[in-house]
């Protein structure tokens, strides 16, 4: 079932900017949107924050926090934060869409990778990483879900959400935000949070990449996290025989649980990635995995434990740690078994007989017809095979000279489209796809972009919003915002104009803003101080609508009169628009205050702030006194509050 259709943002206009197309991906905090930044016309991810998180400040700083820190970066293999915003509950960020997939996907798909193709992704990883370590930040959430891989072959780290300065370190008591399986034991154990935990995480990511499982499996968090603690990351080889010893040792070096021996940060590991592949063989990098574990069989594992969350650490169930010496001795490189005992058997055992020269062959033969049975079987599945280059977004030329120089024919029939997304003569699209497994000198059959399709508003003014909407649509353009204005001369409902206006060359796909007629302005007629029929008739005749509120308030009016109105008297309203009344429930009454004998002012603030209006009687012995004589109303009386009080000055 497409749950995209049930998510009430697709469709939607975020923000009077973001016309949101496609849910990608929902994580544990956010959920990823494509969307088409309508006023620059290209296509972003949204990523929005869940609503339920949008009222915890701290959730909305972190996310403040990845826009300014990634927008710092500006790394080829960082994904690039466009903007930052809010619209109600949803909290977002506009990120550089990347058309590919995640590691994940390519993990959960392939199981292993060869070696080569393993470091090719970690590599421009610990770049991005490095480039984050240098500017004072650490990731913290490094894992397959946030290495994007494009279709034109670029890797890209995502999701800096949890990104925080190199010298922040996470109160030793309350929880740690990360994934389960991808945690660095001091994390666990103590909250820090410094370069050498983005290490910890790549290097579970390469042995994930080699082996296809991760390191730990447990049926539970807590286990998972326990074994963190206490057991090192198993050697590769040791769930895939065969990878050469120099990929065990980089993955012991960046997983070493002792922090003090892992490489200091990610630039480090990237120098070590890249001694280990000079030293290794072509036939070492190009190692096909027969023994990689099937992660999707893996313990029935859901991959419930992949997501970003809140991991709450319990100091008593932290072991007290080894000696340093002991750590170092235990995290710095691998144990290998003793080598087989030289000479003769010890006492109690047998020599082992000699092996009959015939049984020898025998051996060798068997052994000589497995490897060819061996590479029977590989020529059957992949020896005939190869794969589709990487191809998108070149001209059709260089993508027939790929396609050439890798044993593959093209069709001569080329397929022509429109695309927003690729220039006028780049290959948008094959078949089969770039990456895709086809037969040694099959056919590939290449569509070429024409461009953007370029056409001419529709003039829809007049039109009732509705038919203009489907008249916009149809020209192959999008209804954008809607405003609404006065206009004498069109009928309310209808089209007065659109921007860009009727008869522009327009891109398709494009939003076109339509304003629409409020019609001819009503004024709005003062009512208060009316019987509530009386109000109701005089309204009604200039064709507007009725509500009386429920609520009643004190006013100057009588009671049972209209006290208030919404809108007031003289405000400019559509035909057919709604005014509110409020009936009165007569003038408030409070107490006067005692002034006379006061001082002019004293009398005047105080009679103010109990809410009435203030006169003065001088007279002609008063022109120049300053007692109060007498007022209107004695202290102590009440009156309407808001009545005048007249004080006599003598």
């Amino acid at each position: 079932m497409d749950t995209t259709l049930q998510d009430p943002l697709v469709g939607q206009l975020l923000d009077g900017r973001y016309r949101i197309d496609a849910r990608i991906a929902v994580g544990g905090m956010a959920t990823v949107y494509r969307a088409v930044d309508t006023r620059l016309d290209r296509i972003l991810a949204l990523k929005v924050m869940h609503p339920a998180l949008a009222a915890d400040a701290a959730f909305v700083d972190r996310f403040i926090r990845e826009a300014k820190s990634v927008a710092r970066l500006a790394h080829p293999n960082v994904v690039a934060v466009y903007d930052q915003g809010a619209q109600g509950a949803y909290v977002y960020l506009a990120m550089e869409y990347v058309a590919g997939c995640t590691l994940r996907d390519v993990l959960r798909e392939r199981g292993a990778l060869h070696p080569r193709a393993a470091l090719d992704i970690l590599e421009p990883v610990l770049a991005a990483l490095g480039a984050a370590h240098r500017a004072g930040f650490v990731h913290r959430d490094m894992k397959p879900e946030n290495v994007l891989i494009g279709d034109d072959g670029r890797v890209k780290v995502a999701d800096f959400g949890l990104v925080r300065s190199v010298d922040t370190v996470t109160n030793t008591t309350g929880a740690v935000l990360g994934t389960v399986s991808y945690l660095a034991p001091e994390q666990i154990e103590r909250g820090v949070a410094d370069p050498r935990v983005d290490v910890y995480a790549c290097g579970v990511v390469l042995y994930e990449m080699l082996t296809g499982a991760k390191p730990h499996s447990g049926e539970s968090p807590a286990q998972i996290l326990y074994k963190h603690l206490h057991e090192d990351v198993p050697a590769p080889s040791a769930a895939v025989p065969g990878l050469a010893v120099d990929l065990d040792e980089l993955v012991a070096s960046a997983t070493a649980r002792n922090p003090e021996v892992r490489p200091y940060d990610a630039v480090a590991l990237l120098g070590q990635t890249r001694q280990a592949r000079a030293a290794l063989t072509d036939a070492q990098l190009d190692a096909v995995p027969p023994g990689a574990v099937d992660q999707s069989a893996q313990d029935g594992h859901d991959n419930s434990e992949d997501r970003t969350s809140v991991i709450p650490r319990s100091v008593t169930a932290v072991p007290r740690p080894l000696p340093p010496e002991e750590q170092l001795n235990r995290t710095s490189r691998l144990e290998m078994p003793p080598p087989p005992p030289a000479g003769p058997a010890g006492p109690g055992t047998a020599a082992p007989a000699r092996r009959p020269r015939r049984g020898m062959y025998s051996v060798i033969a068997a052994v000589l017809l497995a490897l060819g049975i061996g590479a029977g079987v590989w020529y059957i599945n992949s020896g005939q095979f190869t794969q589709v280059p990487l191809i998108l977004a070149k001209s059709e030329a260089e993508a027939r000279e790929k396609l050439q120089d890798a044993g593959l024919r093209v069709d001569d029939e080329v397929k022509k489209e429109y695309s927003s997304g690729f220039e006028r003569g780049q290959v948008m699209a094959s078949n089969p796809a770039q990456g895709k497994r086809i037969r040694e000198g099959g056919t590939v059959t290449l569509t070429v972009s024409l461009g953007e399709r370029i056409v001419r508003v529709p003039d829809v003014s007049s039109s009732p919003l509705a038919d203009a909407k489907k008249e916009l649509k149809a020209a192959g353009l999008e209804p954008g915002t809607v405003t609404r204005e006065f206009n004498e001369e069109v009928e309310r409902g209808n089209v007065i104009r659109t921007s860009p206006a009727s008869g522009t060359r327009h891109k398709t796909g494009s939003a076109v803003a339509l304003v629409v007629s409020k019609g001819e302005p009503v004024e709005v007629p003062d009512v208060t101080g009316q019987t509530p029929e009386e109000a109701r008739a005089d309204l009604e005749a200039e064709g507007l609508k009725v509500e009386t509120a429920e609520e009643r308030v004190h006013s100057e009016h009588d009671k049972g009169l209209v006290g208030r109105q919404s809108p007031g008297g003289g405000a400019m309203l559509a035909e057919g628009d709604t005014v509110t009344l409020t009936l009165s429930k007569g003038p408030e009454m409070v107490e006067v205050p005692d002034v006379t004998g006061m001082k002019v002012d004293e009398a005047k603030d105080e009679l103010t702030a109990a809410g009435f209006e203030v006169e003065e009687d001088r007279g002609l012995l008063g022109l120049f006194g300053d007692t109060v004589e007498s007022q209107s109303v004695e202290g102590g009386e009440e009156a309407p509050k808001g009545s005048t009080i007249t004080i006599k000055i003598r």
